[in-house]
Order: C-alpha cells, then structure tokens, then sequence
C-alpha cells in the first residue's frame, strides 16, 4: 500500500513543537522495546536475491513453500494487477503463475500451511483497504500449493472476516502451523493483533477478535516453522515475539531492518534460523537478516551454535520479559515524551 518516505531519524528527536493536526509519519515509534528506524541492519545481512519479473513490481507478501525446497510465493500490492501468484525460486526467477479467478481488491500477505486435510496450501490475504476501514469485510483465500509447478488458473476457497470493533487497514496476516489458526494485524497508531475463529468455513461469516496490540504501522507478519516465533514487521524494524505458550505471547526484542525504499513482507526461512525481508518495486531486493541466538528455539539455537548452550543461573541475564519491560522501567519520561510524539506519527492510509 502506497505510504510517503520517511524522515531522517533525527527528526523525532529534533527540539520541534508538536502541530495539532499532522498528516504525515515521520519515524517510527516501536512498542517499548527500542525504537527501529531502518538501516543496515543486523550484522551478516544480506540480498538474498532480487525479483527478475517484470509484473512483480509492487511484492506485498512472501511465504517459502512447503511442497517445493528454495521457492518463494508472493503477489503484488493493490493497483492495476492481475489476480496472479507467483512462484520464485532462490534467484528471483519466476517459475510458476498461479491465476485466482476473482476480483482482486488489496492483496497484502501471503502464508503458506498445511490446510484442514494435511495438504500444504497457500493463503492470499485480501485485507488492505485503502479506504482506511471502508470496506464491510476482508477476505482471504486459499488454495492448494501445486504439486508441479506451471502455470494454472485456480478458483480459490473464499474466507469472509469481519472485525469486532469496526473496519481496519491491515497488510499483515500470518497462520500458526500448530493448529492453522489465522492472526491478521492491523496497520494504524493503535494497531490491534486479531485473532480468527479456529475454523474457517467457505461461504461463512467469521469474527476477527482482537487480543493484543501491535507496533506503530505493521505491514507484514509472519510465524517460524514450528509455531514457536512469529514476527511482525513495520517499514522500519521487526519485532519478534516467543509464542511457545501461545499467542499472542511476549515480546522477545526488536531490531532495524535493511534501509528499503517499502519495506512490506516478512516470512522466516524454513530452518527457524533467519527472516526474508522484502519491499515493492521494479527488480526489488529480497533480504536475508539472520536472527540472533536470542530470538531462536532450543533446537534451532543449538543447531546454529553447533553446540547446546550453557544452562542459564540463577540471578544472571534478565529474560524475555525483564528485557521488554526494562524500556519501561527506565526512562519513564523519555516514554512519556515518546508517546506524545507519537501521536505526530501518523500516516496517510492509502
């Protein structure tokens, strides 16, 4: 979804007064744990590789496959596009377009999962709305994942999704591979992380509840392999959250994100041990930003390390919660002041 460039970071911290009615962002506002602005992100990030088609020139969303090893799914923005998925492998080439026969109105996440039957299956969230909460419903759609990887025409399943409290614009969706049940996070100052019912049926009406808040703007959200992590992106930064227990879980940190001129998508790599980042644009770059052992699974972190690491003692590093809380501990009037800038963030829906 179209969105103006941000403002240097220095800005937000500039000695300026506040005008009463903004109508542009000018940098981001995290959820407490720090403050990402985009950069250059962690160390041993990487273009991962660049999109090669020339119809993908607005990728809004991307998920690895489930069926096929180093291939990508993602879709274009809302726009003049056609209603097509497409299927990249590890170069950027596209190897496969996938023709949903419907009207398409904002196309912003994909997520592939094993669907009710144990089949992989790949999701189109149709969930941005220009309009800034026009729209009665969203919707989602859902197909199985080709086993052969051609071009095919397919009539997708359609979900209708309505929100308890009013339209929203959201651009980020995700689906937990525990139990296949589907979050979307919307994309506003306040942003809310809603959840599904656990069982979606075609035709059917279904209730979007919400059951936390979200970082200032999401635009992509995504769940690790096992369930265990989900991240949620915003232009600027990500943010990832330990879901061992459930969602919506807590927040385990957040980091900068590559400097992109959009950042959009988000997924993690099928190993646990990395996220994809991508933004829109004609030829735009895929990233690759390995997590730190802080934001892995045991498994995961002991894999990467090559090693099991050392049993944690009593009294020694603060944990997932102590960290996310300590922003809030120290620097009260720094946060204070923060929310009031805040509030001069706002973007321009559209």
């Amino acid at each position: 979804m179209r969105t103006p460039l941000v403002l240097a970071a220095a800005v937000l911290y500039a000695a300026l007064p506040v005008p009463a009615f903004p109508e542009e962002p000018s940098e981001p506002v995290s959820d407490g744990i720090d403050h990402p602005r985009g950069g250059e992100g962690p160390e041993g990030s990487e273009i991962a590789f660049e999109f090669g088609d020339p119809r993908i020139s607005e990728s809004s969303g991307i998920a690895p496959s489930l069926r096929h090893e180093g291939v990508w799914w993602t879709h274009n923005d809302s726009g003049d596009h056609l209603s097509e998925v497409y299927a990249v492998d590890g170069e950027g080439r596209t190897l496969a377009t996938v023709t949903l026969g419907l009207e398409r109105r904002d196309w912003e996440a994909v997520s592939v999962t094993e669907g009710p039957d144990g089949t992989p299956s790949v999701l189109v969230g149709d969930i941005g709305d220009n309009f800034g909460g026009g729209w009665p419903d969203v919707r989602v759609y859902r197909f199985a994942e080709p086993e052969a990887l051609t071009d095919v025409l397919i009539d997708p399943e359609v979900f209708t999704l309505t929100y308890e409290d009013g339209g929203r614009d959201a651009e980020s969706m995700m689906v937990d591979p525990r139990d296949g049940r589907l979050y979307v996070a919307s994309k506003e100052f306040s942003g809310g992380l809603y959840a599904a019912p656990e069982t979606l049926e075609p035709g059917a009406e279904h209730v979007l509840e919400r059951i936390d808040s979200v970082p200032l703007f999401a635009t992509d959200a995504a769940f690790g392999p096992d369930g265990a992590r989900y991240a949620i992106r915003t232009y600027w930064g990500v943010t990832v959250y330990d879901s061992t227990e459930g969602v919506p879980g807590s927040a385990i940190g957040s980091f900068d994100l590559p400097e992109s001129d959009q950042g959009e998508s988000i997924a993690f790599t099928p190993d646990g041990t990395a996220l994809m980042a991508g933004t829109e644009g004609l030829n735009a770059s895929v990233w690759r930003i390995p997590l730190e052992e802080r934001y892995l699974v045991e498994e995961a972190a002991e894999e990467a390390a090559g090693e099991e690491p050392p049993a944690e003692e009593e009294g020694g590093t603060a944990g997932p919660e102590a960290r996310s809380a300590l922003p809030f501990i120290v620097g009260g009037a720094a946060v204070a002041a923060l929310l009031i800038t805040g509030i001069v963030l706002l973007a321009r829906r559209g």
